[in-house]
């Protein structure tokens, strides 16, 4: 791959949570050296999610927490990278990386490194088990899954106007060369072990003291609930328009994650002190 070099690179973090007390703090911990600066927003949790991303902000002084009730504002928030040599980083209340792939990754990026693409995807293992006495899980891998990772190099584009769903959709203003099929899937050159941007998603665990006792496994994150409902949308405007349905968007968080066979694997530096 060849290395582009446009002035100082930097590393932002992109989060945004609504009741994920119990897995935040890893999640945020486990990237926080790997970014310059973190903007997280809170979307009315009624959990003790704002608490552990305010108590985090006083011990990580590039850590920007806000409450919101507009999801937009985390992507609004990035729109000064446009242009400039700055990779961001979508990271969700259930999304755990590791750290030591994650700074062997930074030291590639600040090196200039795949600024030739617009998105970067990676080993995701969607998490059913997860066993912290062993330090294992179980789950599902992407691939064959669907990779959730999110990682945008901001150089690619003028612009990118505000979305509800950040970092997933609308029409950046792309600088030529670029485009969403520019993209590197360190799958495609890695296994499991060694890749930097491997990702531990804990879908199918609880996440929050305050889901319910039952069905806590099928509900969404905020990204995942924007889609949910455009998923439902669009099959009210198929039945309007009388076009062929597509398959039922309540088992959609299964059709996308759990793809393949069954995996346990090692998850140790996922769960290592930070």
């Amino acid at each position: 791959m060849r290395r582009v070099s446009s002035g100082r690179v930097r590393i932002v973090g992109s989060v945004l949570v609504h009741n994920e007390d119990l897995f935040v703090e890893r999640a945020i911990r486990n990237a926080a050296r790997f970014f310059d600066r973190i903007h997280a927003f809170d979307h009315v949790s009624t959990d003790g999610t704002w608490d552990v991303l305010r108590t985090l902000a006083q011990e990580y002084d590039h850590l920007e927490v806000k409450r919101t009730r507009n999801s937009g504002d985390a992507h609004a928030s990035l729109a000064g990278y446009a242009g400039t040599p700055t990779w961001v980083l979508g990271v969700d209340g259930d999304e755990v990386y590791d750290p030591q792939g994650l700074a062997r990754l930074r030291e590639a990026l600040l090196a200039g490194e795949h600024a030739d693409v617009f998105r970067m995807k990676a080993h995701v293992l969607n998490c059913e088990e997860l066993d912290a006495e062993r330090r294992t899980a179980s789950g599902w891998l992407a691939p064959p899954s669907r990779p959730v990772t999110k990682l945008f190099y901001y150089g690619a584009v003028d612009s990118w106007p505000t979305s509800p769903d950040p970092l997933q959709t609308g029409e950046p203003a792309f600088r030529q060369g670029y485009g969403w099929e520019v993209r590197r899937d360190l799958a495609d050159t890695t296994g499991w072990d060694d890749d930097p941007l491997r990702l531990l998603h804990v879908c199918f665990l609880r996440r929050s003291t305050a889901d319910p006792d039952r069905d806590w496994a099928l509900r969404y994150s905020v990204n995942e609930t924007l889609t949910y409902r455009r998923d439902l949308l669009g099959a009210l405007v198929r039945r309007v328009r009388g076009t062929p349905a597509r398959k039922d968007p309540a088992n959609w968080k299964d059709r996308w994650y759990r793809m393949g066979d069954r995996v346990t694997l090692d998850v140790s530096s996922f769960l290592a002190a930070s």
